[in-house]
C-alpha cells in the first residue's frame, strides 16, 4: 500500500469517527491527531530505511506542535484515528492494527527498562478511552474496548471490554462487538452490577424471613 493511499484512509477515518469533522480539508488543516500521524508516517518510512537522526527529529517536532508523542519505530495500520490527542504517547515497539481509535491522554508504553519488544500490540478495530494506559509486551485482541483511565497490564482476548485499575476483562463471549458501538462511554459497570445482584439476594432473603415455609409434623407429647 502506498503512503499516499494510507494517508487518504487516515483522513477518511477522521471523517467517519468524529461527528465534528465537516470535510477532508478541515481535518487536513486543523486536526492535531492527523498532523501527528502524518509526521509519523514520514518518520516511520525513514526509520525503516535506517536513516539516522532525522526520524527522531521529525517525531520531536511533531510532539512539540501537537502534544502527541509517537516513536518513529511504532508500527501503525491503516484507518488510524487519534481523537483530540493531547498527551497521547506511543512507544517504539508498539504495533497497532487497522481502524484503531485512541482518545486523549492514552499511553501505549513499557513497564521498565527491558529491551526488545516491550510495548503493546493492538489488534484491529480497537478503541482506547481517554487517559487509559496499556503497558508492556501484551496483546490486545480485535474489537476490544478499553474504558477511560483503565490501566491494562495483561493481554486481552478479542471482543472484550476492559475497565478499571488494574484493568478487568468483561467478555462478550462468542459475540463480535458492533462497530457502531465501539466508543469508550457505553461500558458495563461490574461494581454496580454486583451491588444490584446483592440487593436482589437481600430482597429474596427478606421475603423468606417474613414468610417462612410451613412444615407439617407431629407435636411432641
Amino acid at each position: 500500500m502506498t503512503l499516499l493511499k494510507t494517508i487518504s484512509q487516515d483522513l477518511q477515518a477522521a471523517l467517519e469517527r468524529d461527528p465534528a469533522a465537516r470535510s477532508r480539508l478541515e481535518v487536513l488543516l486543523t486536526y492535531a491527531g492527523f498532523h501527528a500521524l502524518l509526521a509519523h508516517r514520514l518518520a516511520h518510512w525513514l526509520w525503516c530505511r535506517r536513516i539516522p537522526l532525522l526520524p527522531r527529529l521529525i517525531a520531536h517536532v511533531a510532539r512539540w506542535l501537537t502534544g502527541i508523542e509517537i516513536h518513529p519505530g511504532a508500527k501503525i495500520g491503516k484507518g488510524f484515528f487519534i481523537d483530540h490527542g493531547m498527551g497521547v504517547v506511543i512507544g517504539e515497539t508498539t504495533e497497532i492494527g487497522d481502524y484503531v481509535t485512541l482518545f486523549q491522554g492514552v499511553t501505549l508504553g513499557g513497564t521498565g527498562k527491558e529491551r526488545g519488544k516491550r510495548h503493546p500490540t493492538l489488534g484491529n478495530h480497537v478503541v482506547v478511552g481517554a487517559g487509559a494506559k496499556v503497558l508492556g509486551n501484551i496483546r490486545i485482541g480485535d474489537f476490544v474496548k478499553i474504558g477511560a483511565n483503565s490501566v491494562v497490564l495483561r493481554s486481552v482476548p478479542s471482543n472484550s471490554t476492559v475497565i478499571g485499575i488494574p484493568g478487568k476483562v468483561i467478555k462478550t463471549v462468542g459475540v463480535r462487538v458492533p462497530e457502531e458501538s465501539m466508543d469508550h462511554i457505553n461500558l458495563p459497570d461490574p461494581i454496580a452490577e454486583r451491588f444490584d445482584a446483592i440487593e436482589r439476594e437481600l430482597i429474596e432473603l427478606r421475603k423468606q424471613l417474613e414468610n417462612p415455609p410451613n412444615h407439617t409434623g407431629t407435636s411432641p407429647s
